[in-house]
This record gives C-alpha cells, structure tokens and sequence, in this order.
C-alpha cells in the first residue's frame, strides 16, 4: 500500500445520502447491515407533538428528503477524538441539496472538502449553490479556512447521450471553476490519487478499464465549445475510498462509468490485502446498452471483489438492483435511498 495515498485507518465512518433517485424510507433492512432508515433518524431528534396510549407521537412525514435524479454523499470519518467531513458529490440542484441537508440536519460549517467524481450535472449541478451556503456556515462560526473543492482538471462545457434518433440529449452546463471560487470555494485540481481531510479519504486518479465488459457508453459526447466529440470512457471520473480499522475500505463511486468491477479492482490494488467493505454509489447498469452487463457484473463482484455490503444507488437501475439483491441478500444488500445512512464501526481495540 502507497503511504502517500493510503487513508487513515478510521474508528467510525459515516456515510448519509442526502441526494438520490429513489426514496424509500418503510421497507425493512436485513440484520447486520449498517443501514439506518431515514425515518429512524428523523424520530430519534424531532420533539414529540402529541401522545398516545402513554408513547410520544413524532410528525415525520413532512421531513422527508426530496429524491431526483442524482447524487451526493456526506462523508464523515472518526480517529479517536479527531473527525472529518467531506462531501462527495452535491447533485443536480442547490436548492435540493440545502433542503434535504437540512431535513437531515447537516452541520454545513463541519465540511472542509467537497469532491467532484466527474464532470456530470446531475453531480455537480447544485456546486455554486451548495458552495456558499457552506461557506457562509463556516464563516458565520468564525472558520478561516475555504471550503476545498476537489476537481479533475479535464473539463468539459457540457455532455450529453445520443438517442437511436440522432438527437443528443444533454445534459446542463457545468459550472465553471470561477464561479466555485466567486461562491466561496478554495479550488484544487487533481488527476493523480491523493488523500484530503487531514488524511482521512483518498481520492482516486484514472481509473484502470481492465474487464472484457465494461467498455464505457458508447453513446457519450462532450462540448467543448461548439465542437461534440464522442468520448465513452468519460476518463476524469474518480472515486473515494475510506478505511475503518478491522472492517475494510469502502468504495464511494458515483456512476460507474468506468464499471463498478473495474472501479472495485482499482481500490484493490491501491489497496493490497484490505477487504472491500461497502460499495455505495450508482453502478451504471441501466438503459439497453448497459443491462447485458448485468450477469457478467453481478458475478465478478461476488467472485472477485466480494464486498461485505452492496449498496446500489442513483444510475444503478431497478433490474441491476433486483440481480444484485438476488445474489446478496440477505444480510449483504442494502439498497441506497435518499436520506439512509451508514454506520460503520471498527470493533474494539483488545485489552493489554
């Protein structure tokens, strides 16, 4: 393992879905996954309205958080008494991310890094936006420091997909590096793995395609200025790692574009002898140019990376996740939805 870009081994790692597609917050979760439903978390700190038959009665159901098509995880690590936030990813919209952070009851002033996976709006979309309500937090609690924000070099003005008609459907325009830092934001270019929050994470560099199958989305452009050019790797996209001592390194990917597998392979050999713990993040498995690489997905994760707990998430699909749960649970599927939670806790040091 690389000191350079090996994270700090963790006491506790959180992770908290404050954007996704889906939102589900009354279906049951297996024993022994690390899964809190948002609804647990809700009535755990709202004050009680009313009784009944001698219990408290919480109003919970106006404070669920607002799905829509995208993603962004809150990421706090723990090492004794020291502790890290950063955020992966903020969504397509401002205005979503600061309502839900606040249904979730997000401390905006404790996140010091912001970490853009790739160049896709429905990832950095809200970024300006969500970049000054950071930085006014942290300013209104007397932080100097900038919030950072984490981004690949290689950016392009806009993406998009083209249809069996010819059509591209675009997606919006990506907010400049300018306005990141007009928003309050301390700006930081990366092509190369490194660690940020003190040590806590590592972000990766270029992702290793090295599967038959996951060859990229063939339908891909990128507009830099007027000129498309087909671009299928889509190579700026990166993932997080994090590792809590005694459980593994969980993997934090985005989309996928590079493949889920190929993506978890990476964190291997950045990581040699270290198991794969969770696996959060949109897996890239539907539309009918990607579902044929569902069987061949599914096996390799459970033959070659074996991770403790599937979680898949935003781009994923519905047929990827029923193949995923198929082969997982019970007990190694935990299906990600806007305002879940993970609580992952290193076991117990042994007494001397």
């Amino acid at each position: 393992m690389n000191p350079d870009i090996a994270p700090t081994a963790l006491d506790e790692l959180i992770l908290t879905v404050v954007v996704d597609n889906a939102t589900d917050t009354l279906s049951t979760v297996d024993a022994g996954i690390p899964q809190l439903p948002e609804v647990l978390s809700l009535l755990g700190r709202i004050p009680p309205t009313r009784r009944h038959d001698g219990h408290d009665a919480i109003a919970v159901f106006d404070h669920f958080c607002v799905a829509c098509h995208g993603l962004s995880v809150l990421v706090r690590g723990r090492r004794g008494d020291e502790s890290h936030t950063m955020l992966f990813d903020v969504g397509p919209y401002g205005d979503v991310w600061i309502d839900n952070a606040q249904r979730l009851d997000i401390d905006l002033a404790s996140i010091e890094v912001i970490v853009l996976s790739h160049w896709h709006s429905d990832h950095s979309g809200g970024l300006s936006t969500v970049i000054a309500a950071i930085a006014a937090a942290r300013q209104r609690v007397g932080t100097v420091d900038l919030v950072v924000v984490d981004l690949h070099p290689d950016r392009p003005d806009q993406r998009g997909f083209v249809t069996p008609s010819g059509t591209v459907m675009m997606l919006a325009e990506e907010p400049t590096p300018s306005d990141m830092t007009d928003a309050g934001g301390r700006v930081e270019h990366h092509d190369e793995p490194h660690r940020v929050a003190n040590g806590f994470f590592a972000v990766s560099g270029l992702i290793d395609r090295v599967t038959s199958y996951e060859t990229g989305t063939e339908t891909h452009v990128s507009f830099r200025g007027n000129v498309g050019r087909a671009d299928p790797l889509i190579l700026d996209e990166r993932f997080v790692a994090a590792h809590v001592r005694g459980r593994g390194v969980s993997v934090l990917s985005a989309c996928s574009h590079a493949g889920i597998v190929n993506v978890c392979l990476a964190a291997q050999r950045q990581f040699p002898g270290v198991p794969i713990d969770v696996v959060l993040g949109g897996y890239h498995l539907a539309g009918a140019a990607m579902e044929p690489r569902i069987p061949a997905t599914v096996d390799d994760l459970d033959r070659l990376i074996s991770p403790r707990v599937v979680a898949p998430a935003h781009c994923t699909g519905w047929r990827a996740a029923h193949a995923l749960a198929e082969r997982f649970s019970p007990g190694r599927f935990a299906p990600s939805v806007v305002g879940s939670s993970y609580a992952l806790t290193a076991p117990p040091k042994p007494r001397r």
